[in-house]
């Protein structure tokens, strides 16, 4: 299997139709027809690509980017069947399931890509919205992003506007939010972390609350995560890991996760931007060249055979031992990181498998707005 290290000719002119071509060569390899379902992740082998399990949120997650292909390129990805089968076939799976994220993101992609307010699902997110129980930072967000999507079928508004303010309230003092709202939930050594989906989903939540009701809280809010974590960007790009709510400082950087780099930083600040926020396309193109050219690792994320893009390049470490150890020292003294550890673990090890949300939000994120 040959994995390509390709070097884009500038920064700030990356080849994103190469990922886009990627997602769409490798996703075919992780869809179930029998089933409408999409697996937990692929894994290299010596076939091409290992299947694992099956995961309804990826599913979901595809639906919404597959629907930005012309139809001849959803039906080439999805054995025949168009992204309006695939999300109707998650909506029915999402129906019986207890998942508030995959619920919420199926509601999404029932509304965005056919057109619909699935009854069921807007009820179960409208008391999500409603209860005040904690829950993950993320669930939460893509709740709030499905809530708007069907805010034009549905009476939906006042329980949007709760669930953006409720996330607001969340939002640590240097713009960056936990794990869970409300974080005194959590573990002691766990409760001022936040890790970098906890902070792009709600980026993405809040610009698209202003874009809907000129909410200016939501978007001073969404502007100041997006500022803390393009300040923080590392000098090759990097989108890192854990960040301390308190201090909106970096508590662990690695594992440096290609989803981060080519598809969720991208649309997350994209719709800053459509919001009326600032314009860090400057930032994206750092983190996409980061993927064609990681300098930590010794070969490229881009497997030319499947069309798998590598899941993350991580530390040599066991067990995620770096996090865990820099969880518990900054939860006791924001400042001690041990620095020790970067020599002692360092980065390098790519993650050979590949996950379909990736992919899905790769096209979410690169092919534009729907046909």
């Amino acid at each position: 299997m040959n994995t390509q290290r390709v070097v884009p000719s500038a920064v700030a002119q990356p080849d994103t139709a190469l990922l886009v071509d990627s997602a769409k060569r490798a996703l075919p390899r992780m869809y179930l027809p029998g089933t409408a379902q999409f697996v937990q992740t692929a894994r290299r082998s010596s076939s091409g690509l290992r299947g694992e399990g099956t995961n309804l949120r990826y599913a979901a997650i595809v639906a919404l980017g597959a629907a930005r292909l012309d139809e001849a390129e959803q039906r080439a990805l999805l054995a025949g069947n168009d992204a309006t089968q695939l999300t109707e076939a998650v909506t029915a799976q999402a129906r019986t399931s207890t998942d508030l994220g995959a619920v919420a993101l199926a509601a999404w992609a029932a509304a965005e890509v056919a057109g619909a307010a699935d009854p069921e699902l807007v009820a179960r997110l409208v008391a999500a919205a409603r209860s005040g129980q904690p829950a993950p930072t993320v669930d939460l967000a893509w709740t709030l992003t499905a809530l708007l999507a069907v805010r034009a079928m549905s009476d939906v508004e006042a329980d949007a506007d709760q669930l953006a303010a409720r996330l607001r309230i969340a939002q640590g003092a240097q713009g960056t939010f936990p794990h869970a709202v409300p974080r005194d939930g959590l573990p002691w050594y766990r409760a001022h972390v936040g890790c970098f989906a906890d902070q792009v989903y709600p980026i993405q939540a809040l610009a698209r609350h202003h874009a809907a009701t000129a909410d200016p809280n939501s978007l001073s809010a969404a502007a100041r995560c997006a500022e803390r974590i393009v300040r923080l960007q590392g000098d090759a790009g990097q989108w890192w890991w854990h960040y301390d709510v308190r201090t909106g400082e970096v508590v662990e950087g690695y594992p440096v996760y290609s989803v981060h780099q080519h598809a969720m930083a991208p649309m997350a600040l994209r719709d800053l931007r459509a919001a009326g926020g600032v314009d860090y396309q400057l930032a994206v193109n750092r983190g996409l060249s980061w993927v064609f050219d990681p300098p930590e690792a010794a070969a490229g994320l881009i497997d030319d055979d499947t069309g798998a893009i590598w899941r993350k390049v991580g530390r040599r470490e066991r067990r995620k031992a770096v996090r865990s150890i820099r969880s518990v020292t900054t939860a006791m003294s924001p400042r001690l990181r041990l620095r020790l550890l970067d020599r002692v673990c360092p980065a390098g090890v790519i993650d050979y498998e590949c996950r379909p949300y990736e992919l899905g939000w790769l096209l979410y994120a690169w092919v534009g707005a729907r046909r």
